[in-house]
């Protein structure tokens, strides 16, 4: 509480209370993973930078950070793509267009991708780690003159869990270079096999003029980020995004620290040299 009073002028910030969403329309993007488009009862637009999160609630049941996965720069519903997890993501799933949900928010630190503007900008994503990178992604599209080069790395559990396959190839019909992987495929799939980690050698990018953005499991984000660092990548330019068990979103409940962090308030975008040391550690 003391931390939080000194971060903020002694005043509390970010309402505990949900503001009231209506869910407009739903899209599966896979077998256990959907894209939820919320628009506010009350008509009033929610502002956020790519990289931060909100505190979605299942009334009755409970609530769950999950990062924004939409554009910042487009009017429309807000978008959340939820993996089916947990009691509170299962009930998510269950909520039918029309029915409510609360959502607090947003909280964080954002990917700052102005900071790449004059350079290439590399994207590595794990699984569902792409969705928190897809505002980054549109944002940088959004303003495509001012960057060079810009590499998407995408790795994934197997074909059938590629998110967002229809934006890839529109992606990479704007000039991004898209590569994915996959862990298996059935022997119909023709394309790479292999860690994430494997597409940075082959990835055309300038490594001294590049912004990384790396958002996925901590073990994969550990690696990616030391490979990138490797290939040249300065590491006040690679960025983390943790993922950590949040309640509040405002540093009151401690569930999310992490040694001196508190996710919530710190991250979850961190520079990976401020958290080499701590990925890895286990959450309890």
């Amino acid at each position: 509480m003391q931390r939080l009073a000194e971060r903020h002028g002694g005043q509390p910030v970010g309402a505990m209370v949900p503001r009231v969403f209506r869910l407009a329309d739903r899209r599966h993007d896979t077998v256990d993973t959907f894209t939820m488009m919320l628009e506010p009862t009350d008509g009033a637009p929610l502002e956020f930078v790519p990289g931060q999160f909100m505190m979605l609630s299942a009334f009755g049941v409970g609530e769950v950070p999950i990062s924004v996965s939409g554009a910042t720069n487009v009017p429309g519903p807000l978008q959340h793509t939820v993996r089916d997890v947990g009691a509170v993501t299962h009930a998510l799933a269950r909520t039918s267009v029309g029915e409510l949900v609360g959502v607090r928010g947003p909280y964080g630190t954002g990917w700052d991708v102005a900071d790449g503007a004059g350079g290439d900008v590399v994207l590595v994503a794990g699984g569902i780690g792409l969705a928190p990178l897809r505002p980054a992604m549109l944002e940088i599209l959004h303003h495509r003159p001012r960057y060079g080069r810009v590499v998407l790395l995408y790795g994934t559990r197997s074909p059938e869990d590629v998110l967002f396959a229809d934006e890839l190839k529109r992606w990479e019909n704007l000039g991004v270079e898209v590569l994915v992987t996959v862990d298996y495929g059935a022997p119909s799939w023709t394309g790479r096999v292999g860690l994430v980690t494997t597409l940075i050698a082959r990835a055309g990018f300038d490594p001294r003029s590049s912004l990384a953005l790396v958002c996925g499991p901590e073990i994969m984000m550990r690696f990616t980020a030391t490979a990138l660092i490797k290939r040249g990548v300065r590491p006040n330019k690679v960025r983390v995004s943790l993922e950590r068990n949040m309640r509040c979103g405002v540093g009151l409940c401690g569930h999310c620290q992490y040694r001196e962090l508190f996710v919530c308030l710190d991250g979850p975008v961190l520079p990976f040299a401020r958290v080499a040391g701590l990925l890895g550690t286990r959450e309890l």
